[in-house]
């Protein structure tokens, strides 16, 4: 069992290592795998999406029985599509347990107690996590290229 955690400034070391983390990471590999995240973005970063309030942003870490931080979750209003897009992100050495697919639960529901009504995401063909989504209710709108876009209502 996990729960969602609001991270506070210097506890972002997790995401700088999270991102930087070439298996965690993989799932990315079309769009430049890795991503950089040093300590001298975290101001800024933590101001855009935890310290403003307009329920456009909403972004936890995923912290397992043990308090340890083995992911993270979010999402974000996005102006092309006009809905909100989600991420689940678990460190690769924490895969395999369940934290992404009760991480996804707990996402969903928070979405829906901020008023969010509908969800999206957008998976590339090969990532493992095509079936989480499924699983949870998640529904394949389309296929674009070499991404799976679904949606779930709430």
């Amino acid at each position: 069992m996990v729960k969602l955690i609001i991270p506070k400034l210097e506890d972002l070391w997790f995401r700088e290592d999270l991102l930087k983390d070439e298996r965690t990471m993989f799932f990315n590999h079309n769009y430049g795998g890795t991503i950089e995240f040093s300590c001298d973005k975290w101001e800024s970063w933590f101001n855009r999406w935890i310290n403003v309030c307009d329920n456009k942003r909403f972004y936890r870490y995923v912290v397992n029985d043990k308090n340890e931080f083995v992911g993270e979750v979010a999402y974000h209003y996005d102006e092309k599509i006009k809905g909100y897009i989600v991420s689940v992100i678990i460190h690769a050495k924490y895969r395999g347990r369940g934290y992404g697919s009760d991480a996804l639960d707990l996402l969903c529901e928070s979405a829906k107690d901020n008023g969010v009504s509908i969800l999206y995401d957008d998976i590339a063909i090969d990532n493992p996590s095509v079936k989480m989504f499924l699983n949870h209710g998640f529904i394949k709108a389309k296929q674009v290229e070499n991404k799976i876009w679904f949606y779930k209502m709430l």
